[in-house]
């Protein structure tokens, strides 16, 4: 049987919190962790032009300034993954929190726009630090399924709310404050998050962890994979050169990588682990789900803007019940996976998912509503999924690798989310010609583009359908081998 049971994973289960309450340290900490990871990813964009004009940047300086931040993040969660499974999630966590709001306060020495992108790798590289152990710390707290949805989705709902209001947050800051203070609010709540998880969470014992030494070379291979991977959608939308080789040159390295993975003694992932349907399953789920939502979202934004004429920040407004929707279910997941048990629920999270997909592929040219609608089913069914699959995952995996299976979940909806915003876009730029610009855009460019919208979400539509049958399957399997 590969899913231990929670005595047999956590030989100490009956320290453990027994509430939330109990644990409330604990969780403020790990709640104020995801705050910080996703506000500094939208509060700053709000900021973008005051950052032009303030440091004479260029449009590209631009991209830097938002895209470094989310390629470090993405590229180095497997790394730090497992090496906080061998040297302690607890210490990872702290030095990434104290890096996070080191490198935040040096804003304040900021004066090209060169200093600034590299300000922002920095903070990312800290985010991605402190991600895998988020998730990873917050799963260990708890001996019962139950608790553990119900933290997640307590630290999940925080983290959106940050990346809602984010955009918010630094318009209403930047009225009576310079730029600056966006990133400088990192630092109260880096503390706050810090002291949270020092105070809190016991440090790893030796006996939680991987006393083994790093695959170096796996690290490398990939690290350079994501990097790559990250890359190839920005550069095939925006029609750079070389971007199908940087493509190429990522599933040469994930090759590799994965060659490597096989034939190290000591890996940095185990690839006998990611046969357990548990694990499988869960990295299915959040893989089709990146690639379902990013690209509903972008292609969201053409139609309220490019098709129907609404102006950025209406259009900003037209999204916004998908973002109350995910926090508004929050309290209800709980719920939910009691009556019906994780399987289930994820069963129902997917139909909702695909849905709403349908919904907006064939009906959203007729009214807004209609869109509202289909976005809102994608969001509770996301909420739903993403939650129990990261349960599938965790709960998979041996106790001494709960960190590098928290950055793997992560992982697999950053790269899906890339792949899904580029079967999008390419569909849209082989249906459509010259830019895409809100103005002059006449009746026939809009249909052309309306339909290839159509086309573009039907196609993701059937991509995360595929996917989430093939985990459906398998947690079906993974039962049907648990039953006695």
């Amino acid at each position: 049987m590969e899913q231990r049971s929670n005595s047999q994973q956590h030989p100490n289960a009956g320290t453990r919190p027994q509430s939330l309450r109990a644990a409330g340290l604990a969780l403020t900490g790990l709640a104020a962790v995801f705050l910080i990871e996703m506000l500094d990813t939208s509060v700053l964009n709000v900021a973008l032009p005051t950052i032009a004009k303030d440091l004479a940047a260029s449009a590209s300086e631009l991209q830097w300034v938002s895209g470094a931040y989310a390629l470090m993040f993405g590229a180095l969660m497997l790394v730090f993954g497992s090496i906080a499974d061998r040297f302690g999630r607890r210490r990872m966590m702290l030095i990434g929190l104290a890096l996070f709001g080191v490198s935040s306060a040096a804003v304040l020495f900021v004066s090209t726009p060169e200093e600034l992108v590299l300000l922002r790798a920095l903070i990312g590289v800290a985010a991605a630090m402190t991600a895998p152990g988020s998730m990873a710390l917050s799963f260990r707290l708890f001996d019962d399924d139950a608790l553990r949805v119900r933290a997640t989705a307590l630290i999940s709902t925080v983290g959106l709310v940050g990346l809602a209001v984010g955009p918010t947050i630094g318009g209403l800051v930047l009225e009576v404050a310079p730029w600056q203070t966006l990133l400088l609010m990192n630092v109260p709540i880096a503390v706050l998050a810090f002291l949270g998880i020092r105070l809190g969470i016991r440090a790893d014992r030796p006996d939680e962890l991987r006393l083994v030494p790093i695959d170096v070379l796996g690290a490398i291979l990939g690290t350079a994979a994501i990097v790559l991977a990250l890359l190839t959608p920005t550069m095939l939308l925006d029609a750079i050169p070389g971007a199908w080789a940087v493509g190429v040159a990522a599933v040469v390295a994930l090759a590799a990588f994965v060659v490597r993975q096989r034939r190290a003694s000591h890996p940095l992932i185990d690839m006998a682990l990611l046969r357990r349907r548990p694990v499988s399953t869960g990295l299915i789920y959040q893989a089709a789900l990146g690639l379902a939502t990013a690209g509903l979202g972008y292609t969201v934004t053409l139609q309220l803007q490019l098709v129907w004429g609404w102006p950025p920040a209406l259009a900003a407004l037209g999204v916004l019940p998908q973002v109350i929707t995910m926090i508004a279910i929050g309290p209800f997941v709980e719920r939910i996976v009691k009556t019906f048990g994780i399987d289930k629920s994820a069963l129902f999270g997917s139909c909702a998912v695909i849905t709403g997909l349908l919904l907006y592929a064939l009906f959203a040219r007729l009214s807004y509503v209609l869109i509202a609608i289909a976005i809102m089913l994608v969001a509770a069914g996301m909420r739903v999924t993403m939650i129990t699959a990261t349960i599938n995952v965790m709960r998979g995996l041996p106790s001494d690798r709960t960190s590098i299976g928290a950055a793997l979940n992560d992982t697999a909806q950053e790269l899906a989310a890339g792949i899904g915003i580029v079967i999008v876009g390419l569909v849209v730029a082989a249906s459509t010609s010259g830019p895409l610009i809100a103005e002059g855009w006449t009746s026939t460019q809009s249909i052309t583009l309306e339909n290839a919208i159509t086309l573009g979400v039907l196609t993701l539509t059937t991509t995360a359908f595929t996917l989430l049958a093939v985990a459906l399957v398998r947690a079906r399997r993974s039962r049907a081998e648990a039953a006695p």
